[in-house]
């Protein structure tokens, strides 16, 4: 059984930093790329990270460049995201997702964890 965990959300001040992982099981995905998607409450879902399956290529959502960095230990088996600089904006279920491809792109996610919970508090 194909399993993705996220650990790391929690609560956090505004201008503070957290530090999501995704462990998988169950298959290797170090052949195919990895993204984190995030939830508002009362939002869709949205792309938040994506890495190549190499890690060399990585694409942000505007309103996260510079502020968030995905990262990918594939001997691990694990993805992770490096948020800095949060503000209440940022508040969501963050959702670790792997894709059929080896590059990034915006669909084609056929596994996903359960979601941490982050809030930013101002």
């Amino acid at each position: 059984q194909v399993q993705l965990v996220e650990s790391g959300g929690g609560l956090v001040q505004a201008g503070g930093s957290l530090n999501l992982s995704c462990a998988a099981s169950g298959r290797t995905f170090n052949s195919n790329a990895m993204g984190w998607f995030r939830q508002a409450p009362g939002k869709e879902r949205e792309f938040a990270a994506g890495i190549s399956w190499s890690g060399v290529s990585t694409y942000y959502e505007d309103s996260v460049k510079g502020r968030f960095t995905i990262s990918r230990d594939n001997a691990k088996n694990t993805v992770y995201l490096r948020m800095n600089s949060l503000t209440p904006e940022d508040t969501a279920v963050y959702y670790c997702a792997g894709s059929r491809f080896r590059t990034v792109v915006f669909s084609g996610y056929d596994y996903w964890g359960q979601g941490t919970q982050v809030t930013v508090s101002s």
